[in-house]
């Protein structure tokens, strides 16, 4: 039995509040929250120790394992608060919301001697892992674009309801915070980055950061990457997708959270195309179903069984890119091109 903590009950915990309870090799001890009556909504649903002192828990806690859901900006500080008590932990993406934040995050736990592993649930979505079998395969060929759309709604009352949100230091904007997950893909497909240019805008929320972005990457193998996110979708999420065109094949994964193949397309063929139906999958929200799978690498890294799960230093790769495009982002059309395009 691993003993867990965690730090933050909001919106996101309770993805990790069931892989928890279906995994009968963890059990939750704690849960802390600075507002307290979700910390004991989690306490009396559980039977854990309550918080709402996340330095109190890590004293009291004999916990093996924090697992962090607080707000962006504040994971690179509570994983080094964790990681000076001894703890593994798991923290929610992303990693931070810089990148000086989330080397000291990543150093703290080195010194220490703990694991880090950041949730990248997407990965594990059946539709994404035989998207990733057929790119190591090499049925791609050479790869030409990857496209990544995010595009959602989150209404103004969503931003009003916790300070934190739609800051530039704690949230980040729609691409740290609501894109992380597509940053990351786009990413693990295109691998190395050569450059990065970006147009963002606050269109429409009244909030610090962006609510609207395009990122337009460079990779050094001479593909094109392309990430589009917003909040403004009327009236619902509309789609999470991405799309991989190589000489050989094309591939889309769409849905409301990469959960289902759209387009499955090479110039030949081979025994995991029948494989693709039953890739599909119906989450019921745009986090998937993929934290389950996420927890259960994890125990297998810390049992030693296998390393299969996605630690900090590859989370560091989301962030860098996110920090890159933020640096470049034109925040005003005439700023890059006077009053107008004239012909």
């Amino acid at each position: 039995m691993i003993k867990i903590a965690l730090v933050g009950c909001g919106r996101i915990s309770s993805k990790h509040l069931e892989a928890i309870d279906r995994i009968h090799e963890l059990r939750l001890v704690a849960a802390c929250d600075n507002i307290s009556n979700r910390a004991d909504s989690v306490a009396s649903a559980v039977g854990c120790i309550p918080y709402v002192d996340v330095e109190h828990m890590l004293r009291e806690t004999d916990a093996e394992i924090v697992s962090i859901c607080t707000p962006s900006g504040l994971h690179p500080k509570h994983i080094v608060m964790a990681a000076s008590r001894g703890k593994h932990v798991i923290s929610e993406k992303p990693l931070g919301c810089s990148v000086e934040a989330s080397e000291d995050a990543i150093r703290a736990c080195r010194d220490a001697g703990v694991h880090l592993f950041v949730v990248k649930q997407n990965r594990l979505n059946p539709s994404i892992m035989l998207l990733r079998k057929a790119y190591e395969a090499g049925r791609f060929g050479r790869l030409y674009m990857i496209l990544a759309n995010v595009l959602w709604t989150r209404p103004q009352s969503y931003y009003d309801a916790a300070k934190w949100r739609g800051t530039r230091e704690l949230d980040g904007g729609c691409l740290c915070n609501q894109a992380s997950h597509y940053v990351d893909l786009v990413q693990w497909f295109g691998g190395e980055v050569a450059g990065i240019k970006a147009f963002s805008a606050t269109l429409s929320r009244n909030i610090e950061a962006e609510d609207s972005i395009s990122v337009v990457i460079n990779f050094a193998s001479g593909a094109i990457g392309n990430i589009n996110a917003t909040t403004l979708v009327y009236p619902k999420n509309l789609e999470g997708s991405i799309t991989i065109i190589g000489e050989k094949g094309t591939v889309r994964v769409g849905g409301i959270a990469l959960n289902k193949i759209e387009h499955w397309q090479f110039d030949s063929g081979h025994d995991m195309d029948d494989e693709v139906k039953s890739a599909n999958t119906d989450p019921p929200t745009v986090y998937g179903l993929g934290h389950e799978p996420y927890y259960r690498r994890v125990l297998k890294a810390l049992l030693g069984i296998e390393n299969k799960v996605t630690d900090g230093a590859e989370a560091l790769k989301t962030v860098k890119i996110v920090e890159l495009a933020y640096a470049s982002a034109v925040r005003k059309f005439t700023e890059n091109c006077g009053d107008g395009v004239q012909e």
